[in-house]
């Protein structure tokens, strides 16, 4: 999943400009010189994925590739049908492992015998969430949820959707060209630079061309949505939130406020710097209510009302693990930083508190 829960209400949101409309599923829309939006529909509430077409001299570039349906690949078949020229596709970029930014590479690389583009950690975690399929929830995923509070009915329903992961991507290409932060790439006439961010997934790959003043942001910057950043069972104790906060530090500081962003949902805009202000002051803003609440000891599920901006239905299984995986990771960054505690009780459930000082 791309987008996270929808957070308590803040103040007035950045003014961005929206300089462009949205293309039709499977049309094409030129947003600057041998750069083309495309929009591919998704099965969920956040029911799309914009990719790019690129220019790439004697064929052309994609990034990202939509999820793995028949849905999907109706829309690609439809773009290479309305095509303007006959230039086969030449390269597959991939921001990222989420199925709705890889689920196609495969299917798109066989068709083309072309090569996919991607850092290695983001390949490597997607071919070992993959590799899940057919097996059983295994003990210690089991537990994490558990230890955030989970009911028996809600850990009955992930043991039965365990594995489903890789049904949405078509089978990886066996190699694939590695991406380098901070690599200048040549795609047909322009130098594009790598810009990996973490957070929301291990190592996240945006696309910078300085000639053309645009950002291929990937879902490291969305303009009216927040970035899921989670915690999940392989690593129980990670700190992606600060992995997090820190991309969008980075960004600010190696990409000049006068892009046109082009992000992986919603609409290209402008107001890079004003949006990644505002992702981080309301991540901050999340973090103070949660030490207000945990004033008293709390699960991972008694902070959600803290964190999110709508009740969270147990009965819908994506939302509660989106709001899990992003809970504990608001309260792992706590913890690393010395301002909360857990502890663990006999049925193996873990609360949180806030640390005392002295």
């Amino acid at each position: 999943m791309s987008a996270g829960i929808e957070t308590s209400p803040e103040p007035p949101k950045a003014a961005l400009s929206y300089p462009f409309d949205t293309p039709a599923n499977g049309q094409a829309l030129q947003v600057a010189p041998g750069v083309h939006w495309l929009r591919l529909p998704l099965p969920f509430a956040l029911d799309h994925i914009n990719v790019w077409a690129l220019d790439d001299g004697d064929g052309w570039a994609v990034v990202d590739t939509g999820i793995r349906s028949d849905e999907t690949a109706a829309a690609w078949r439809a773009i290479f049908a309305g095509a303007p020229d006959r230039r086969p596709l030449k390269r597959v970029f991939v921001t990222h492992m989420h199925p709705d930014h890889i689920g196609m590479a495969g299917w798109l690389t066989r068709k083309f015998g072309c090569r996919l583009w991607i850092t290695r950690l983001e390949y490597l975690n997607c071919r070992v969430l993959v590799s899940d399929t057919g097996r059983e929830a295994p003990p210690d995923a089991v537990d994490f949820y558990r230890r955030a509070g989970w009911s028996e009915t809600a850990i009955e329903t992930y043991r039965a959707r365990f594995g489903n992961f890789g049904k949405h991507i078509h089978a990886l290409p066996d190699s694939f060209r590695r991406l380098h932060d901070g690599e200048e790439l040549q795609i047909g006439t322009r130098r594009w630079r790598v810009l990996v961010g973490t957070g929301h997934s291990p190592e996240h790959a945006c696309l910078y061309c300085p000639d053309l003043k645009l950002l291929i942001s990937g879902d490291q910057v969305l303009p009216r949505i927040s970035s899921n950043v989670s915690v999940y069972p392989i690593e129980p104790d990670a700190n992606p939130m600060q992995d997090w906060l820190t991309s969008l530090a980075k960004l600010k500081r190696e990409v000049p406020d006068d892009v046109l962003v082009l992000p992986s949902h919603n609409a290209c805009f402008r107001g890079l710097h004003a949006r990644l202000d505002e992702l981080g002051h309301g991540q901050e803003r999340a973090l103070q209510r949660l030490r207000d609440a945990l004033r008293r000891p709390q699960r991972v599920v008694d902070v959600f009302p803290a964190l999110f901006g709508r009740p969270i239905d147990e009965s819908n299984f994506a939302q509660l693990s989106l709001a899990t995986g992003e809970s504990v990771a608001c309260l792992n960054y706590l913890l690393q930083r010395g301002e909360a505690t857990r502890d663990t009780d006999n049925d193996g459930v873990a609360w949180y508190r806030l640390a005392t000082s002295g």
